[in-house]
């Protein structure tokens, strides 16, 4: 709450100052989200068009071919992405599924891209297929914090999500978690959720910050519009809070101009989703990012070098021992 708190220009200053400890301050992870199975799911997330609770006009779809998926992977990686992300709109994987989804994993990797999937909770051996099959990341949003979590989501339970990512961890792989702003929460429901984060051991390697799409249809359609500086404060201080995470710009960019990109990158945030759409909801288009980049003198970073297995270090990391904020203690040094 210190942070949240603090002159804006001192945050983003701070924020700036660790960010630049460990990465290329103008480089941007790519990375490219394909729907492989949409609509339908049982769970009843105010936010998501793909919940089968409300009426948003989304058709229903089948799980996606492998061909289709590393067709899509294929073109993406020719943009420019380094990672391919695919969604699937379960409560967990089935069974009768998971072939499908480990080939797709072997597929996609063989391109030479990362890999990264979001399908709903697993358990121990779900986790450890996925593993074994080669996929790199597990997307599992907290979404928001412990407290306002029931005012979103009944279906599953904060814990569900905790377990999840403590099974993705065991098996191995890399934990992509963040969550949405926007939804009516309140300051300390975003400081919350960023302390559930950064008291992940190790912190998650990828931290989406998503801004609510408000859509019809849905129960958070007429909530009040978020502040962009309130989204900005929250980069800047997830960057400081786990420093060594990619903090990416989510759902919400399209409706975001390009000056409050500039000072999200500014603020900390080196990762986003690339591509015309996420999973369903809109994003802005490849020429436009590309033309910003250009303007903004950003350039996507290359495919990550591992240091050991718990650090990732970009390449051309410029490194530092300056003190960063640690969640298990009462205070934090600089």
């Amino acid at each position: 709450m210190e942070l949240f708190q603090m002159p804006f220009n001192d945050l983003v200053f701070e924020a700036a100052k660790v960010h630049r400890q460990y990465f290329d301050p103008n480089e941007v992870q790519i990375s490219t989200l394909l729907s492989i199975k949409t609509g339908a799911c049982p769970e009843d997330c105010k936010y998501c068009p793909q919940s089968g609770h409300y009426q948003t006009g989304l058709e229903k779809e089948k799980l996606l071919e492998i061909e289709t998926v590393v067709a899509q992977a294929s073109a993406a990686r020719q943009a420019g992405a380094s990672r391919f992300c695919m969604g699937a709109a379960w409560r967990s994987p089935s069974k009768k599924d998971m072939p499908y989804v480990l080939e797709m994993i072997r597929q996609v990797k063989a391109l030479g891209m990362e890999t990264c999937m979001t399908l709903g909770m697993l358990d121990a051996q779900q986790a450890t297929e996925l593993a074994d099959a080669g996929l790199d990341y597990y997307n599992h949003n907290l979404d928001t914090s412990p407290d306002y979590y029931r005012e979103i989501i009944t279906t599953r339970t904060y814990q569900d999500r905790l377990n999840t990512l403590a099974h993705v961890r065991a098996s191995g792989m890399k934990i992509c978690s963040g969550g949405i702003l926007g939804m009516g929460e309140q300051l300390d429901d975003r400081a919350a959720m960023l302390v559930q984060l950064a008291n992940l051991k190790p912190h998650p390697e990828s931290v989406p910050i998503n801004q609510l799409v408000k859509l019809e249809g849905l129960p958070l359609a007429q909530q009040q519009d978020l502040d962009p500086l309130d989204f900005i404060r929250t980069i800047a201080v997830a960057r400081i809070m786990m420093p060594k995470s990619h903090v990416r710009l989510s759902a919400g960019r399209e409706q975001m101009s390009d000056t409050m990109q500039a000072l999200a990158f500014m603020a900390g945030a080196n990762s986003i989703f690339y591509g015309d759409k996420l999973l369903t909801t809109g994003n802005p288009d490849v020429e436009n990012d590309q033309h910003l980049f250009q303007r903004l003198g950003l350039k996507p970073q290359q495919r990550i070098q591992q240091k050991d297995s718990n650090e990732q270090i970009p390449v051309s990391c410029p490194r530092s021992n300056t003190m960063f904020y640690d969640a298990t203690l009462e205070s934090h040094k600089r």
